[in-house]
This record gives structure tokens, C-alpha cells and sequence, in this order.
């Protein structure tokens, strides 16, 4: 069930259960539900269970529990429901599957066989840190997408500089479109989902031996600007920045970006709240919600939280899991006595 459009603020808490919380996630979630708060709006706990590789159900029965104790509360989640539900993004394969289709009709993505073995071999000097280089369109076809990229808002915040032609009389629920397509339109390469009869193809049987990503077309040399709230205004250029990043993987799993966008809007989210090091991700998501005719939410991007040598905190800090400042007697009252300003 998808919300409808509606003035009421609402955030949003996304923990993904491949290992115990610790401090940082809190005080970036505390800084999400400051903000609820303060607009007197809701807050929804979504699992972000994609990666069933590294997710246990012990993570999630933890990351509930450590939520609990820390202080949060949520009005949806998949502990509580809600009329957005379901709250694992385990369960939301439809979703996923539905805004692909949408994008691949469009033009706007493109098989690929490289590897990130591949991307990196075929850079002299590939970004530094970055989690995915500037991919080098070494797949990218010499055709344009159907359409360019229209934003939704008319308030005339830059989001782009392309020239803005609509794709679609799109909104959130669009994204219910059944899978399928016509028998005329079918590509040798069928997208996640699609398949003969009620058969559906693995995107890895689509050669004998190639594994396929399928890639978002970016708008190349296009500036991508938007205001966060917390660093204010923001500008990426495409194809400089970041490059044609993957919406669905070779193991037939869709993409963070794919998924975060598409549950963002099907929930009806709207500020994101999250830390510094997705700002650059940002500008990726909101040409995803663009191309599927989605208005992208607000951003609000919190300052990373660094152990004593100024490494950002990461899920191996167990020492500052909650879990483990916890079982050391720690109170959660005692971790947020210096955060009163968090979230303004």
C-alpha cells in the first residue's frame, strides 16, 4: 500500500542488520527523531535487509532491541506495521522490480558485464576512498535515454541543468505497474522478474557465463545541485563526480539506491536524515526519483562520529556498539548529554 502525498513531516530510521549499531548510527537516528519531533511528524523504521548474505536475524533482533533501549520510538515499522508496510526491504522485491521496469522502458539503463576489477583496470587514476569509481562507460551504449530528466517541483530549486522534458505523468503509484511488456519491445537481455510464462530468469543466465549489472545513465557533464539542510547547498557533476552507477546486480538483487528511492517515495518520506559520507549518493538518488517521475524528499546530513584516531565509526568498533556500551553499564541519557543541539 503506497501513502499518498501529504504536508505531514515524515523521517525516517534505515538501519541495514549486517552487524550491531553503534554510536554513530544513534546519534544520526537521535538527529532524525529530533527533527520529527520538532515538526510534530511521524518516524518509520524500515529494515534494510537486502543483503541476505550478510544480514542474520539475530542483527535485526538486536538492532530492535538496542533501538528500544537507546530511547527511539517509531509509529510504523515491521515490529508496530503500518499502512506502508512491509517494513523489510526483504519483502519488497515488487517494488523494486516495478520502478526497473520503469527505468529500463524509459532508456535509462543499460546491461553491463564489467566487474569492479573491470572499472578499476580501465582507470589510470581512479577516486581515491570513493565506494564506487567513476565508471568509464566502457558498456554504455551510443543511444540517449527516451527522455530527459523532469523535476517535479516548480519552485525552481536546480536540480539539473539539462533541459527538462517530462518522462511521464508519474507518482508514487506508478510504481504498482505489473511486469510486463510488449512481446515487440522484449530485449535479449529480459530485466529482473520478466521471463516466458510464469518462468522468471536469473539476469545471470542471460549469457552462459557473463554476469550482468544493469547501469543508470547519467546525464554526462550535467550539474546536479540541491540544499541539505545541514551543509546547505550541495552540486555534483555527473559523469565527474560519479559516473553510470548499477540499479540492479548481477545476483539479482536491486541496488541501495534503486531501493532506498523507491521506498523513500512508497513510504512517503519526507526528509531523509543520514551521515556525510552519502552526500555524493544523494545526487544519485534524486536522478533515480526524477527519471521515475517522483518528487525527491528533503536531505539533512549529519557529521560523521570518529574514534580517537579520527576513523569514522564503522559497525567493527564494538567497543562503541550500543550492544556493548550497554552490557558496560552505560545509559543512554549519559551518551546524549552533549547532542542537545542535534538535528537544528
Amino acid at each position: 500500500m503506497l501513502l499518498k502525498p501529504s504536508t505531514l513531516y515524515r523521517g525516517r530510521l534505515a538501519p541495514s542488520p549486517t552487524g550491531y549499531l553503534h554510536l554513530g548510527h544513534a546519534r544520526t537516528f537521535w538527529t532524525a527523531q529530533q527533527r520529527a519531533h520538532a515538526r510534530g511528524g511521524a518516524l518509520v523504521l524500515r529494515n534494510e535487509d537486502l543483503d541476505g548474505s550478510r544480514c542474520q536475524p539475530a542483527f535485526v533482533a538486536a538492532m530492535l532491541e538496542d533501538l528500544r533501549w537507546f530511547g527511539f520510538q517509531w509509529q510504523e515499522g515491521p515490529d508496530c506495521g503500518g499502512p506502508c508496510g512491509p517494513y523489510a526491504q526483504s519483502e519488497r522485491r515488487q517494488f523494486y522490480a516495478a520502478a526497473f521496469a520503469k527505468l529500463r522502458d524509459g532508456g535509462f539503463v543499460y546491461p553491463c558485464t564489467c566487474s569492479r576489477q573491470d572499472v578499476l583496470r580501465a582507470l589510470s587514476a581512479p577516486h581515491a576512498g570513493e565506494e564506487e569509481p567513476v565508471y568509464p562507460g566502457t558498456c554504455r551504449p551510443g543511444i540517449s535515454p527516451k527522455s530527459e530528466i523532469q523535476s517535479p517541483k516548480s519552485s525552481g530549486d536546480a536540480l539539473t541543468s539539462a533541459r527538462l522534458i517530462p518522462i511521464a505523468e508519474g507518482n508514487q503509484r506508478d510504481l504498482e505497474i505489473p511486469l510486463t511488456r510488449p512481446a515487440t519491445t522484449r530485449s535479449p537481455h529480459p530485466m529482473p522478474g520478466e521471463g516466458r510464462g510464469s518462468a522468471v530468469r536469473h539476469p545471470a543466465t542471460l549469457r552462459s557465463s557473463t554476469r550482468i549489472n544493469w547501469r543508470f545513465r547519467v546525464p554526462e557533464g550535467e550539474t546536479i545541485a540541491f540544499v541539505d539542510g545541514h551543509f546547505g547547498p550541495q552540486q555534483f557533476v555527473a559523469g565527474k563526480d560519479f559516473g553510470d552507477f548499477v540499479v540492479w546486480r548481477h545476483d539479482d538483487i536491486p541496488s541501495y539506491q534503486l531501493a532506498v528511492v523507491v521506498d523513500d517515495a512508497a513510504m512517503g518520506i519526507t526528509e531523509v536524515v543520514r551521515g556525510a559520507d552519502l552526500l555524493a549518493s544523494t545526487a544519485r538518488q534524486r536522478l533515480l526519483s526524477l527519471s521515475l517521475g517522483l518528487e525527491p524528499p528533503d536531505f539533512f546530513h549529519c557529521p560523521l562520529l570518529t574514534d580517537a584516531a579520527g576513523v569514522r565509526l564503522a559497525k567493527r568498533h564494538d567497543a562503541l556498539s550500543l550492544r556493548a556500551l550497554r552490557a558496560a553499564g552505560t545509559t543512554p541519557e549519559s551518551l546524549r548529554k552533549d547532542w542537545s543541539d542535534v538535528g537544528k
